[in-house]
């Protein structure tokens, strides 16, 4: 799987892109199609740290967002999102055949 980070309004560190990408790959344990992910990472007004992940299957985007105090927090809250988005989508796709 193709992992983007992208940094808005900031420079995200090594460390932390490498978390981000950690993270995601623990994806690909429930579902082996998953071609790319976006993470966006960026802060709002009141300094609170957002995490964007968008992971394109076949035929579908999904996409989970969280806010928090830490970027650690965020990544991993999402990644639990897009855990639960995959399964549901799995089952989709085993009902429909």
């Amino acid at each position: 799987m193709k992992t983007n980070v992208t940094s808005r309004h900031f420079r995200a560190s090594d460390t932390l892109k490498r978390h981000a990408e950690e993270e995601v790959t623990r994806l690909d344990k429930y579902f082996d199609s998953i071609m790319e992910c976006d993470v966006i990472l960026s802060f709002d007004v009141h300094q609170n740290k957002t995490a964007e992940l968008a992971i394109h299957v076949p035929g579908e985007r999904l996409v989970a967002e969280e806010t928090s105090e830490d970027f650690h927090k965020a990544i991993d809250a999402a990644v639990l999102k897009l855990e639960k988005q995959v399964q549901r989508f799995k089952d989709k796709l085993k009902k429909k055949h």
